[in-house]
């Protein structure tokens, strides 16, 4: 393995740690601010349309389900633009920036309508934001998973966890197991900050998903250039 190799898959682990922060400010205002339902966690949204067939709710009903469809929408148009893995790709490749330019550019335009209607927002710019906040990291999902390494996502992360416990259970090293850690500690960071930005500073809100998003793909753009010679060892 090249020397500069191990520098760039850790490089490649921060960045998703970054968007995976990001998705737990999503996740966090989508719960507090847009209806009860999530921007990422569709296992979730899945229960919440369970729950409101069960319960005969309507608009519970409408809301985690537009969620999970809205997710799906950016999940395909992600795919499109990131393509799937591929044995010479380089640790980053440029086609996963892409992918985060869209997903910045449906930011963007959450952002607009949040504070178009911060003083006094309806229902339905609540679940027109919430589906704005759902499809951005559906085209995220897909991005990262360009990568091709099993396990790696920084919006579904149930197996994340279970895989960690896992190994601690079986006592692997601790140097194996700090990416989990540090991706589900970015989940929980990043909602904790997006719950108290939603509850005291709601103007900044949009900030919480737009400023990560601009760091990596200014970071990234850098790094797509650089070759991996060992894809192998990247995937392992």
């Amino acid at each position: 393995m090249p020397g500069g190799q191990p520098d760039l898959l850790r490089r490649r682990h921060a960045l998703v740690v970054v968007l995976t922060f990001l998705t737990g400010s999503a996740d966090a205002l989508g719960f507090l601010s847009l209806g009860g339902a999530f921007a990422s966690v569709m296992t979730g949204n899945m229960v919440l349309l369970g729950l409101s067939a069960g319960r005969g709710e309507a608009e519970l009903a409408l809301t985690s389900g537009s969620a999970i469809v809205s997710f799906i929408a950016g999940v395909l148009a992600g795919a499109r633009l990131a393509g799937a893995a591929q044995p010479d790709d380089p640790v980053w490749p440029r086609r996963v920036t892409g992918a985060l330019v869209l997903e910045l550019l449906v930011f963007v335009v959450f952002l607009v309508v949040w504070e178009v209607n911060l003083a006094n927002r309806s229902e339905h710019v609540d679940l027109a934001l919430l589906m704005l906040s759902a499809a951005a990291l559906g085209v995220q999902s897909s991005a990262v998973q360009r990568f091709g390494v099993p396990g790696l996502s920084s919006t579904y992360l149930t197996g994340t966890l279970t895989s960690l416990i896992a190994g601690v259970a079986a006592r692997k090293p601790w140097p194996s197991l700090r990416p989990k850690t540090h991706v589900l500690l970015a989940l929980m960071g990043g909602a904790a900050v997006g719950a108290l930005v939603a509850l005291r500073l709601p103007a900044l809100a949009p900030a919480l998903l737009i400023v990560p998003l601009v760091f990596v793909i200014a970071v990234s753009a850098r790094m797509a250039e650089k070759p991996s010679s060992d894809v192998n060892a990247r995937r392992s």
